[in-house]
């Protein structure tokens, strides 16, 4: 015995040969199917990939909370050269807080402190976990650093060289995590990784533009406002475009939690970008900010949560491995 998933289990038919329950039917005609539809398994019962083990809510917050930092970075900077003190003040407090949460939340995960400080033994270009654990090292610091120096009110050189660095970094900090999970073979990550980046882009966008609307004074959230509705655009247009191009790897994202949670943060991604458009309107402009605010971290999350389980249940169905290594190898010969 080989091992692989076609091969016969013992006591029973082949995994690529048991019944589904329900006969094919040719197109065109009202004839049976000789052959039942094929219901993938593997050998022994065991998945061809092993799922991820890491837990939804280190992992998935880990990825909601790098975004949001680093979108927030980039906000911070943009408010601190325009002269919106409130908004640079919410987005740098925002950043420092989220990216603390977001390492917290992946040293959870991990166990114990030192695994992290095990990742930087080396500096390795070719790994999005090398290269992604130096960047939280060196962007970290900086997010705390303009943080702090604009609550006291002191440093403000120092503090103003830190916001500009953090919003040079921020962009990277909210895609890397896209291009980490995509390295992966879990198969609904990694069949999107031309567009996932841009997906987590856009949604990071949301989620910094979001957490502005909340906090900041409806007079300075302008560029806020621009980067909610700019970072849906981006978000769901691009999640759309990864859909139709993955084929039937994209399946898990139409089933289950996955697609409840991936169906609330379109209607709340979408719904709070057009209350942010509203929210520059003197009457009521308040209270449509903080519910565009509101609507917009929360579809953020929602959408994190909803791709982090899409790509465990693709990991533990052997289906989402086998057709498409059959196409690749069908597109070669051809």
């Amino acid at each position: 015995m080989t091992g692989s998933p076609w091969d016969a289990e013992p006591g029973g038919d082949a995994p690529g040969a048991a019944h589904s329950g329900r006969p094919r039917r040719r197109r065109g005609r009202g004839e049976r199917a000789m052959v039942p539809d094929a219901r993938f398994s593997s050998y022994y019962g065991r998945p061809i990939l092993k799922p991820p083990t890491w837990r939804p809510l280190d992992i998935a917050g880990y990825l909601y909370l790098g975004g949001l930092a680093g979108a927030s970075s980039l906000l911070a900077a943009g408010g601190h050269a325009t002269g919106r003190p409130a908004l640079a003040r919410s987005a740098k407090l925002g950043a420092a807080g989220a990216i603390s949460l977001s390492l917290a939340a992946l040293v959870h995960d991990l166990g114990r402190p030192t695994r992290f400080l095990n990742m930087l033994r080396v500096v390795k270009p070719t790994s999005p976990m090398s290269m992604g654990s130096w960047l939280l090292v060196g962007y970290a610091p900086l997010t705390l650093a303009a943080a702090a120096s604009d609550v006291v009110g002191r440093y403000r050189l120092v503090g103003s060289a830190a916001t500009g660095a953090a919003g040079v970094l921020g962009p990277a900090v909210a895609t890397y995590t896209a291009v980490l999970i995509s390295d992966t073979a879990v198969p609904s990550w990694h069949e999107g990784h031309r567009e996932l980046p841009f997906v987590f882009a856009g949604s990071a966008a949301t989620a910094a533009a979001g957490l502005a609307l909340v906090a900041a004074p409806v007079a300075q959230t302008g560029p806020a406002r621009r980067m909610a509705v700019l970072g849906a655009a981006l978000e769901l247009g691009a999640f759309r475009s990864m859909k139709r191009r993955m084929g039937l790897v994209a399946e898990p994202f139409e089933e289950g939690r996955p697609h409840t949670l991936l169906r609330a943060a379109e209607v709340l991604t979408a719904g709070g970008a057009a209350l942010a458009g509203c929210a520059g309107q003197r009457r009521h402009g308040r209270r449509l900010a903080a519910v565009a605010g509101a609507a917009l971290l929360t579809g953020s999350a929602a959408l994190r949560f909803g791709v982090f389980l899409a790509g465990v249940a693709s990991a533990g169905d052997p289906k989402y491995t086998v057709v498409p290594q059959r196409e690749r190898l069908r597109d070669r010969e051809g």
